[in-house]
């Protein structure tokens, strides 16, 4: 049962703080879809998403108003569709894709996940479809997001699908040229993928899951930053231990209502509730920023020495906080930087204070990776595959989810700005040093090995 003052302090988190369900995503298991002729196929699919999710949003939209909790976007996740595209060609594919763009559509959610390909260990008929597609797909739908897991802590790293990807990015990029690039924003590279996130553009329903369940994303970046605040303003000298002790009451405030939500709607679609996946996933909004909760910390600029302890810290907190609050927190769980999408972020790559390298070594303690980072647009294909390998191999040796979202911007050079605008925000093109220097050592392919499961120090 929450204290009076802990239900008083939720409402003004709601009223001043920038609190919101960021994301109920619907799962659905699509398996079933499979068909040997693709307009049946598609058929299928088209009529078991809208048989699922049509009432998705208005639920949303009416359980948001009862509670005075906004609930941002509604979103679609199905199984890999690369299972119910075996057998198939890439027009296949992108049929495929044009129905769940059309499905989505029709359910008015904001984007629909899923169509994802794990290759960790190899690359199958299904999932070189689903690679290969990629640059049409993206290029070609609106709402669809893709995926693709080429690491885990068991497997290794599939260094043949990390060159791959890295093609497939360049392809993409040159196919929404006229975007800026914009199709890269909707794909990501991970290591060790979660299979129950509800944030996009990673988001699918993994194995073992139920027919359909509803997953909850709640952000609160404001939230926490605000806190941090009050607290400094009353008693400045607070030690970082005691800022990581604010940083978790307000995780556990933020994730109880989430999973008040997210139960309320499994409830009216008559679906099993998933997970609540609090990660603090900023906006461009002044007050909604990763990168304030850093400086709020004590660090003059986001990518200042003490960087990467102040996300560890904020990390830990943010999940130590949600885990207490619910049973059912899983996704990604903790500080997303995606440098487009924070404005504190970009204002310090646009300085140089905030450089890719430390960027890099930041993923090694927050819940994702390389975020949403806009590169020259005549990076090498197997720089960007690189760029891959180094984000995997921080997830793989430390047994951590990591991913890479980067945009080689078409005819753009390091310092140029892009904006992709609304939530995805904008962002300085950040230099590539000694681009092309990794090319022989991407083509070799092969597997880089598993970890040892012990001797881990």
């Amino acid at each position: 049962m929450l204290r009076t003052d802990e239900i008083l302090s939720t409402i003004e988190m709601l009223h001043a703080e920038h609190l919101d369900v960021r994301a109920v995503t619907l799962a659905i298991n699509v398996d079933d879809c499979a068909a040997p002729n693709v307009e049946h196929l598609c058929r299928k699919l088209s009529g078991k998403i809208t048989s699922r999710a049509q009432r998705l949003v208005e639920i949303c939209d009416r359980i948001g108003v009862k509670y005075g909790i906004p609930v941002t976007n509604k979103r679609i996740a199905i199984s890999p569709v690369s299972t119910i595209l075996a057998g198939h060609g890439r027009a296949a594919a992108v049929q495929v894709a044009k129905t769940l763009d059309r499905a989505a559509l029709d359910c008015r959610v904001d984007f629909v996940g899923g169509f994802s390909a794990l290759v960790h260990k190899g690359i199958s008929a299904g999932d070189d479809v689903v690679m290969s597609s990629l640059p049409d797909v993206l290029a070609q739908t609106h709402r669809v997001c893709a995926s693709v897991n080429v690491a885990s802590r068991r497997a290794g790293i599939n260094m043949d699908a990390v060159h791959q990807i890295g093609h497939v990015i360049k392809r993409i990029a040159e196919a929404t040229a006229a975007q800026r690039g914009f199709g890269c924003a909707k794909l990501v590279v991970f290591a060790n993928i979660p299979e129950d996130n509800p944030f996009m553009a990673g988001a699918y329903m993994g194995s073992g899951e139920p027919e359909a369940a509803v997953n909850i994303g709640v952000s609160g970046p404001g939230v926490v930053g605000s806190a941090l605040k009050r607290r400094i303003a009353i008693e400045p000298n607070l030690t970082l231990g005691d800022l990581a002790e604010e940083i978790k009451i307000t995780s556990f405030r933020v994730t109880r209502v989430g999973e008040l939500i997210g139960r309320e709607v499994a409830a009216e679609l008559g679906v099993a509730f998933g997970i609540v996946d609090l990660s603090l996933a900023p906006t461009p909004t002044v007050g909604d920023s990763i990168g304030e909760i850093i400086e709020t910390l004590g660090l003059a600029c986001v990518g200042a020495p003490g960087s990467t302890a102040a996300v560890a810290l904020l990390n830990d907190a943010v999940k130590k906080g949600g885990l207490f609050a619910s049973s059912s927190v899983g996704g990604l769980s903790g500080a997303f930087i995606p440098v487009s999408e924070d404005g504190t972020l970009a204002r310090a790559a646009g300085r140089g204070q905030l450089v890719l390298e430390k960027l890099e070594a930041m993923t090694s303690v927050c819940s994702v990776g390389l975020d949403m980072i806009a590169v020259p647009g005549d990076t090498p294909a197997e720089t960007l595959s690189a760029i891959i390998a180094d984000e995997m191999a921080i997830g793989v040796i430390n047994n951590k989810t990591t991913a890479v979202r980067i945009i080689p911007v078409p005819g753009a050079k390091a310092g140029e700005v892009v904006d992709f605008g609304g939530l995805f925000g904008s962002t300085p093109i950040l230099e590539v040093r000694n681009s092309g220097a990794s090319d022989v050592f991407v083509r070799r392919g092969g597997r880089i090995p598993a970890p040892l499961q012990s001797l881990g120090n």
